[in-house]
């Protein structure tokens, strides 16, 4: 038995058991790459023009253990993965050891069901428990507003906003950053 919290719930739909968040298993990491790669294809929500293979996800599972950062699934009753979510070193530099960036991907057809909410609220707890002090979202504002909303809604508050630093899909594309103290 963990001597962690429970971790949060959120319903996947309104008939149906709740999503359960949990540390990532080797055998999400395939349904990971596949949801990543939704976003890579269809959106703005990452600047990545190219797929993703299973080997740069394993490399991410692997780094972030070893760094004792989190890397969370929610499941579904039968283990599939409807989103994943987890924080990484915001810079490489040694004085940034306490700052982190992070990260939430939904599955396209899991979104509107609280489940960024609850993978929120587990990693900002999962961070803390982690020994990170800032958490840092980057996030493109044309293509993710109910990011934008659901990061100030637990405490994320504006951090800068750099202008026309990407392009993808022939678009130039900003970056906004939004910061939590934890």
């Amino acid at each position: 038995m963990s001597d962690t919290p429970a971790a949060p719930q959120a319903r996947t739909d309104a008939s149906s058991a709740p999503a359960r968040i949990r540390p990532v298993q080797d055998s999400n990491l395939p349904a990971i790459r596949d949801i990543y790669n939704h976003y890579v294809r269809t959106s703005t929500v990452t600047f990545d023009e190219e797929e993703t293979d299973l080997a740069v996800w394993e490399h991410k599972r692997e780094l972030l253990a070893e760094t004792g950062l989190p890397f969370l699934v929610a499941a579904d009753a039968d283990g599939g993965v409807l989103g994943f979510a987890y924080a990484q070193h915001w810079r490489a530099k040694s004085a940034y050891r306490f700052s982190a960036e992070n990260t939430i991907y939904l599955s396209p057809d899991a979104a509107g069901r609280g489940l960024g909410k609850a993978l929120l609220e587990a990693l900002l707890d999962a961070s803390a428990r982690a020994g990170l002090h800032e958490l840092i979202a980057v996030i493109e504002p044309t293509a993710a507003g109910a990011s934008i909303a659901l990061h100030r809604r637990y405490g994320f508050v504006d951090a800068g906003h750099l202008k026309g630093v990407g392009v993808k899909f022939g678009r130039t594309l900003d970056v906004l950053f939004l910061q939590k103290s934890l």
